[in-house]
């Protein structure tokens, strides 16, 4: 069974205006030891995952036609 996806808006990107766009919407990577840090593990601008502060983006649950757009779009 495959590992079900989240999301994340992102709310904040100083220190990272080429890798994040704000309240632009981005694949969240599972990582429980760097959410323990504060940190989300998310696929970023360069198509790659990398750590971000967690303060920067927001939880978001997408309708299933939004996350089958959003996913399309990969």
């Amino acid at each position: 069974m495959a590992a079900r996806k989240s999301f994340g808006v992102c709310v904040q990107n100083e220190g990272y205006p080429a890798s994040l766009e704000l309240r632009k919407i981005y694949e969240v990577v599972a990582d429980t030891e760097s959410a323990k840090l504060g940190y989300v593990r998310i696929i970023d601008e360069s198509g790659e995952d990398h750590l971000y502060p967690a303060k920067y983006f927001a939880p978001i649950d997408l309708t299933p036609a939004l996350k089958r757009a959003v996913l399309a779009a990969e």
